[in-house]
This record gives C-alpha cells, structure tokens and sequence, in this order.
C-alpha cells in the first residue's frame, strides 16, 4: 500500500487570530494580516475585496504555516495612491513586501484577481514561488460578469463613491438580506454574504479610483483581454492546484476547465454548492485540499536554463531526471 508524503505534517495548535500589521514600500503604507509558523503561504484577494475575504480559512492554515494575507494597494487598510495597478505592478508590489519581509519563497493562493496576480508574479519571480493554488482565477479566457464589464465603462465604477453617502452601507446589508430570504440558496445568491464586506471597501476614501483602474487594467467590455495561457509552457514543473465554485456567476466554472486543460500537471477540485468564494462556501474542504496538495508536492525549484530554452523555443521543456525516467519506463 503506497503511503502519502507528509513532509509539512505538524500537530494541530492553538493559533490566535491574524493580526494585522503595516509596513512603509515607496511612500505608501501597505497593510497585511499574518499569522502562523512555518512554511509561507500568501493569499491574495480579489478586486475591490481585502484580506479579510480568507477569515474562514486564515486561521485553518495558520496552525501549520505562516499566513500572510496582504491589502493589496488601492484596497483595504493599504494606502490608495493615484498609482498604476496593473497585475505587473501588483507582482512588483508583492515581490517588495517578501523581500521586505524577509521571505525568500512562497506557496500562492489568488482568488479572482488574485490568481491572475499570482500567475504574474510567477512569471516575473519563478525563483519565488514554491507552488501555486488558482482559486476562481481571472486572466484564464474572456468571460467575466456583466456587472464587470459595465464597472469597466467610464461612469458606472464611479457611481460606486454613494457608497460613501449615509446610510448607504446599511442599505446595501438590508438589500442583501432581503434578497436572499427572497430566493433563497441557489447559484444567484450564493456569494451575497461578501456584499455587505465589498461595500464598507468602497466606501473607504480613494478605494473607488483604486478600483476602476484595477478593473480596466484587467477587462473592458468585451471581457478580460489578459490572458495568462500563452505562458503555461513556462511553468514546467511548477505544482499548481485549481480550485472553483461551480456556480461561479462572476468567473464561469469552464475557465478552470480550460485551464487545466492548458497547464501540464495541475490538478483541479470543483466545489459543487458553491459560487465565486469557494474558500468562504466550504472553508475546511477547501483547506484539506491545500494541505493535501502541499504534502503531497515538491517545492519548484527554478532551472534558468530551461526557463531560457522553453522562451527560445516555445515549448516546455523537460528536465534531465524527468527525461531519464521516461526512457527507463520504456525501456
């Protein structure tokens, strides 16, 4: 009988809740959430959302990792400059705060736009990143949410400042509640409960013009014009894990689908009774998922000279021992 790899595998222990903390990068305060010992994983939120989008699994983790869960900037407890918030300027902000940490390597989880971070940061710092987890990930194909498409048009993402109006927060939780007694739990209602957390986000000062230049940086109207499958012949080796709600109304469930389809040896997990948060929707299923695929996966160790001969030729290439083993099982 074949046993499982625990390499990572610790006791259960009493961890406290993610504190948060800031730090100073180029001017403008950075905030982040982090708790845990051990093995670093980072998580990193979606558009107009924070690091409080992971509490139900922030503290899971943290009993066997460290846990850092950044603001990105423009969003959260982060400062809200007028600033470019493209997804390289994302993976160069993140890539900073590591160093600046003290932390020289990785597991990634991106949520939404998060995993399209997370997918930019392991193109720009391979020599970073330990493993990556794509949970309902943007940058995979065109479709997004009409409510996104229409957020990218000049007008409506602004509109979102009467948020800051009183009363407008409450209104947007009674609006919430009312229709979900109304429908009750289906796919149309399944991400509800984040509205209330999105809307007290946007009715922070600057978090509006953070988030229109995050949008546009990413889809405009006829969907997200960022893809990160012309690079997957690069990952190589990279242990990557897809994970996605399939009742995801925001990012359709097909993307994961074709991204597996696209990179070589990712596995992928589809949460059924789930929306565009399966970290919210089944929080403990989803850390016995990343716990499993950290335990069972090497580290990725960044070769340079394969990532220079898969640029130069377009394909991915095939390590030495990987080659060797494959010969012999012919042989």
């Amino acid at each position: 009988m074949g046993t499982t790899t625990r390499r990572h595998l610790r006791p259960v222990r009493d961890i406290s809740a993610p504190t948060l903390h800031h730090i100073t990068i180029h001017g403008h305060r950075r905030a982040f959430r982090i708790a845990g010992s051990g093995p670093v994983i980072v998580l990193l939120h979606g558009v107009g959302d924070n690091s409080t989008t992971w509490q139900p699994i922030h503290t899971k983790l943290a009993q066997r990792f460290t846990v850092i869960a950044p603001d990105l900037l423009g969003h959260g407890e982060s400062d809200k400059p007028r600033a470019d918030y493209s997804l390289a300027a994302f993976a160069n902000g993140l890539r900073d705060l590591l160093t600046a940490l003290e932390i020289a390597r990785v597991t990634l989880i991106g949520h939404s736009l998060g995993g399209g971070i997370a997918a930019q940061f392991t193109y720009q710092y391979p020599e970073m990143v330990e493993r990556v987890v794509l949970v309902s990930a943007g940058g995979v194909s065109t479709d997004v949410s009409t409510a996104l498409r229409l957020a990218a048009l000049p007008g409506p993402a602004e509109a979102l400042t009467a948020l800051q109006l009183p009363g407008a927060l409450p209104a947007v939780e009674l609006i919430g509640r009312t229709v979900g007694k109304l429908l009750g739990a289906n796919k149309f209602t399944r991400d509800l409960p984040s509205l209330p957390r999105l809307a007290r986000g946007l009715a922070k000062p600057g978090a509006v013009d953070a988030f229109a230049r995050t949008l546009r940086s990413v889809v405009d109207t006829r969907g997200q014009y960022i893809t990160m499958l012309d690079r997957t012949y690069l990952t190589q080796d990279l242990p990557i894990q897809i994970i996605w709600g399939n009742d995801d109304m925001i990012i359709p469930v097909k993307h994961a689908h074709l991204a597996h389809q696209h990179i070589p040896g990712s596995r992928l997990e589809i949460f059924e009774d789930s929306g565009h948060m399966p970290h919210a929707d089944h929080p403990d299923r989803f850390v016995r998922i990343v716990e499993q695929f950290i335990d069972s996966t090497e580290p990725f160790t960044y070769d340079p000279d394969l990532h220079r001969l898969a640029l130069q030729t377009g394909v991915r290439q095939v390590p030495d021992y990987e080659r060797d083993g494959n010969e012999s099982d012919l042989a």
